[in-house]
């Protein structure tokens, strides 16, 4: 699973509203894990960022993490494979309001920096900005916040894919 992941972040894809398949270039944060985990063999995957959360959350495998600081024991049983979530800040009108979601891949040999892969418009890798398919770091405070007083979306939690097994 981490492998297709990874070879579809050397695709070159774009971020793509709407688009689970890279044969169209591009993907959503959505897309990509449906698409990742169809491919691995994994049952029933939602397609949309909010409906994914849910089957997570239904699973039991769900770790909310309250905490907007990187070393918080919140993130203590976080593993690579798991899935990250993020909530809108903008007052989109569903609950959960889950905006993004990404698979986490563990720590960066020599940095010790969280790493995960996955579609985005703003992600960042070794201080640059970049959109589309890819690896980035992975940090829990507020994601693509602006330098005025708007803040951008708030890392909520994690939780194992369901049917993977263990919690």
């Amino acid at each position: 699973m981490i492998d297709l992941g990874l070879d579809l972040s050397a695709q070159n894809l774009s971020y793509k509203y709407a688009s689970a398949d890279p044969a169209k270039g591009g993907m959503d944060c959505s897309g990509f894990i449906y698409y990742v985990l169809s491919k691995s063999g994994i049952k029933d995957v939602p397609r949309d960022a909010r409906d994914q959360y849910i089957w997570v959350r239904k699973s039991g495998n769900f770790k909310v993490v309250l905490a907007q600081r990187d070393d918080s024991f919140e993130l203590d049983e976080l593993r690579p494979g798991d899935l990250l979530f993020w909530a809108s800040n903008y007052g989109i009108s569903r609950d959960p309001d889950i905006m993004r979601t990404m698979i986490y891949l563990g720590r960066e040999k020599g940095t010790n920096k969280r790493l995960m892969v996955g579609a985005s418009e703003n992600r960042s890798i070794k201080g640059q900005q970049k959109s589309g398919v890819g690896v980035s770091e992975f940090k829990v405070g507020r994601v693509g916040a602006k330098a005025n007083s708007e803040s951008g979306p708030v890392f909520v939690g994690y939780g194992r894919i369901p049917g993977l097994g263990g919690k």
